[in-house]
């Protein structure tokens, strides 16, 4: 009933906003008062949730419409020459509509990236109204809204995105929109549309334009323009008329975070609402914070932990964790109520505590884990966790029933492991663990010794729905694999893969991944079917490949993907990934993530001038010094094919790392790294635009389209 009400609404708005449309043009530019600080954060917020998918019109909502778009927060839907969109706040709603005048009303709209799901509506009791199986699309397109100009809308879950494609020997100057709902609009400071309304100012980003020549994305100057009549089009400047050019109204984001000394963005993890969740180190004592637990640096190295709004433009909250000696943060997971979970190292006899398990430091370095609460402002729980020797913890994830799971290496013999253990004493000088703490932090479930006669390192892990956890890293042991694995043979220094049951109590299986050289594994993921994903490092020219996209090394050393099938028994995906200098996916933890329909996200670090990049990558080239790269790999298709998109990200001035990637539900990678470059490609209204200092954390959102 309560979408049948909004369809409702919305074809009400429709027609009474008919006659105001037609006479936008006579509009004048005003500004108005900004609206209470409460009023304005409600309006952003529901902007910032914005369609996710566009359904079709089969008979659910007025015949005028093409497609429809709605949430808890909003409705949308699309014509060829306007769209309307219903923000809901409490004590009203604002409708904005944007009219595209002179448009092509014929133009015909095109569905584009149909998506698994369907829409149904069962309204009443006649079947014969009820309207099922209705197709959803990730973007919406009208061809020829003016003459060799399309339209292209899309969205996800922190902004709605409209493009125009400007084809060769047409005139972008046509392009003429009009808006409604608003008390007027202006342009900032930044080049950004601002459209007042009666609940606030909401924002269109500056646009970017840009042609793609041979392979290379070239920008184009381009800005918003208000006429004397209130219109709104675009100026861009000289480019090639015999080339498309795509005029792009909203950009994602990206954004440094740090102060004056050395940050580091080690790991990241995203909600479902799109805020992003950093964690790592800080020497700075003007970190940015907002509302923190621990206002100040502590002294050496502080964990920091840091939350930005959807939109990458303010910190939610952000704070300093740590005590007087060297504090890092290695890995951080976040829960549906929003709950922070963060692991790391620490050298700190005052770390702080909360209702710990472990409340003393018991050698030169223990491993740590706490629990933040959503709102940022308070400590759950906070332990340490380690023994007489040094203990690192580096991977984190959740198990369903609310325990945490944590991966690291420990070089103490008396680790705190617990009875029926799988691996109850150390087997060389350092070993990997395995722990799992129950939902509150106030005990062990279990602790595990995981290694060889020649030690291993734990570095990345996931946790499947029945709580088994899966382990990669490094090991140099002749007796870690298990019989039935993949590989047997440890081929010299090689990356590991293996299985723990629930209890923590036996190996469901182990495997060595790598061939001769040296071969790491830095981060692994698991899909519903128990398929294993990993990533990591090699300069191995006899690394094994199977249905790769790269079957040979490029150089000095390569990241690597690799898919396991659930038995850890063959691969179903394995590839080199990298150029003429030395590439690593991640250093320890997080560095890959994968999406609701099995693509493979990773980030790390390169140093090639001919790392493999995409057609349509924002970052074609090679920055200098050593830049981060993102890239998306589809594990079904076999050969290039499977190089969904790859690109560098980095400025010139020196070197990049990514350290940890998630990805939301619509696609959207969030990676997390550390610059040393004061150029590192930020965004207009990032929440940090400007380099802080010797280096600093940077958090950059790629857009799934």
């Amino acid at each position: 009933m309560q979408r049948k009400r909004a369809l409702t609404r919305l074809r009400r708005r429709l027609e009474s906003l008919e006659e105001r449309l037609c006479l936008s043009s006579q509009a004048v530019a005003t500004t108005t008062a900004p609206a209470d600080a409460a009023t304005q954060a409600r309006l952003s917020a529901a902007y910032g949730h914005l369609p996710l998918r566009f359904e079709a019109n089969q008979g659910q909502t007025d015949p005028r419409v093409n497609f429809l778009s709605h949430g808890a927060d909003y409705s949308l839907f699309l014509t060829p020459t306007r769209a309307v969109l219903e923000l809901q706040q409490s004590g009203g709603g604002n409708v904005v509509a944007m009219k595209v005048l002179g448009a092509n009303p014929t133009s015909h709209p095109v569905g584009l990236g149909k998506q698994v799901g369907v829409s149904n509506y069962f309204i009443g009791n006649d079947p014969a109204k009820w309207h099922t199986n209705i197709a959803n699309y990730a973007r919406a397109a009208y061809r020829n809204v003016y003459h060799g100009v399309d339209l292209v809308y899309h969205g996800d879950q922190q902004q709605f995105e409209y493009d125009f494609v400007v084809h060769p020997g047409a005139d972008p100057r046509a392009i003429h929109l009009a808006f409604a709902g608003t008390q007027g609009q202006s342009i900032d400071a930044h080049g950004n549309l601002v459209l007042h309304t009666s609940g606030g100012d909401l924002v269109e980003h500056a646009p970017a334009a840009y042609q793609t020549i041979n392979g290379v994305r070239h920008p184009v100057a381009s800005r918003f323009v208000i006429g004397r009549d209130g219109q709104v089009g675009f100026r861009v400047g000289h480019h090639d008329h015999g080339r498309p050019l795509v005029i792009d109204p909203v950009l994602s984001y990206s954004t440094y975070l740090g102060g004056r000394a050395n940050d580091s963005g080690n790991a990241i993890a995203v909600d479902s609402s799109g805020s992003a969740y950093i964690t790592g180190f800080t020497a700075s004592s003007n970190f940015p914070t907002k509302g923190p637990i621990q206002p100040s640096n502590a002294g050496g190295n502080d964990v920091f932990v840091t939350k930005l709004n959807p939109t990458g433009t303010a910190i939610v909250y952000s704070t300093y964790l740590g005590g007087s000696n060297s504090d890092i943060g290695n890995g951080i997971a976040v829960d549906s109520a929003g709950d922070a979970y963060v692991t790391g190292s620490t050298t700190s006899a005052n770390f702080p505590m909360k209702s710990p398990l472990q409340s003393g430091l018991r050698g030169s370095e223990d491993a740590f884990l706490l629990k933040l609460n959503p709102a940022g402002t308070a400590l759950v729980y906070s332990t340490y966790l380690g023994g007489s020797g040094i203990d690192v913890a580096y991977g984190i994830a959740l198990g369903g029933s609310g325990g945490t799971y944590v991966t690291g290496t420990t070089g103490s013999t008396d680790f705190p492991v617990t009875s029926g253990a799988y691996q109850t004493t150390n087997s060389n000088t350092d070993d990997a663990f395995v722990a799992q703490v129950n939902a509150t932090g106030s005990s062990l479930v279990y602790a595990t010794y995981l290694g060889g006669n020649s030690g291993a390192h734990g570095l990345g892990i996931a946790v499947n729905g029945s709580g088994n956890a899966y382990v990669t890293g490094w090991t140099g042991s002749s007796d870690f694999a298990t019989a039935g694995a993949y590989q047997t043979v440890n081929a010299g220094g090689d990356a590991f893969v293996a299985e723990l049951n629930a209890a923590g109590s036996a190996r469901v299986y182990a495997t060595y991944l790598g061939g001769y050289g040296n071969n790491r594994g830095n981060a692994i993921a698991v899909d519903g079917s128990g398929n294993t994903y990993v990533t990591g490092y090699t300069d191995s020219t006899s690394f094994p490949v199977f249905n790769a996209y790269q079957s040979v090394s490029g150089g000095y050393g390569d990241a690597f993907v690799t898919e396991f099938n659930a038995s850890g028994s063959a691969l179903l995906y394995s590839t080199y990934l990298g150029g003429n200098g030395a590439d690593n996916a991640g250093a320890d933890g997080g560095a890959i993530a994968l999406d609701s329909v099995g693509n493979i996200y990773v980030t790390g670090s390169t140093q090639s001038t001919n790392f493999p990049t995409t057609l349509h990558a924002f970052q074609p080239s090679y920055g200098g010094g050593g830049d981060a790269f993102v890239a998306k790999m589809n594990p079904t298709l076999s050969g290039p094919a499977s190089l969904v998109y790859s690109s560098y990200l980095g400025g010139s001035r020196s070197n990049e790392e990514g350290f940890g990637i998630a990805v939301d539900s619509s696609g959207n990678a969030y990676v997390a790294g550390q610059t040393f470059s004061n150029d590192f490609p930020t965004t207009t209204n990032a929440s940090q635009t400007r380099f802080g200092g010797t280096s600093d954390a940077f958090v950059t959102k790629i857009s799934s389209s």
